[in-house]
């Protein structure tokens, strides 16, 4: 494999992206872990808790081909992403909008999708009391618009909902 320097992206021990992030620092490689606030609810309180916005990701940015081979013997690191044969990477640009939303005191409630479903896609709804429904995509962001037909009264009902409810791809 021919190495490019750039920000890869790690896979981590499942809660165990502080201890990587803190050891890759102890080892001098540059790494980010975005992280969010969120509050927890248990049954006698609330708690406000800064957790990483992408599970199990940590951003390195690689600058040689032992560096990026020492990364994969820090205690927790499993292996980089991958797509196919190409390794995930990415921008110093997409890094910097990365930091931009996560430092930003004005925007909350963050989570992430691991793709948007296409307009026209049908999908089916896998959580809450719609469970098992087929539904058309008519609009897609976080909260996709969804058309669900009912053939035998030639109508449709249109509603918005969370990506949250839908089926994850495979």
């Amino acid at each position: 494999m021919k190495f490019y320097a750039g920000w890869y992206v790690l896979y981590v021990r499942s809660r165990w992206e502080n201890r990587v992030h803190e050891h890759l620092q102890d080892i001098a490689v540059e790494s980010f872990l975005p992280k969010v606030k969120v509050v927890k609810q248990w049954s006698d309180r609330k708690k406000s808790l800064l957790v990483p916005l992408f599970a199990s990701y940590i951003f390195v940015n690689i600058k040689s081909s032992l560096e990026f081979h020492n990364v994969l013997s820090v205690n927790g690191a499993y292996f980089y992403i991958q797509f196919g044969d190409t390794y995930a990477k990415l921008t110093e640009e997409e890094i910097e909008q990365i930091r931009l939303l996560v430092n930003n005191e004005y925007l909350n409630q963050f989570s992430t999708h691991d793709r948007l479903p296409k307009i026209g896609e049908t999908k089916k709804i896998m959580h809450g009391p719609l469970r098992g429904l087929n539904c058309e995509i008519i609009e897609a962001d976080k909260y996709s618009k969804i058309i669900v037909r009912i053939d035998s009264l030639h109508q449709s009902i249109q509603a918005t909902m969370s990506l949250d409810y839908f089926e994850s791809e495979t």
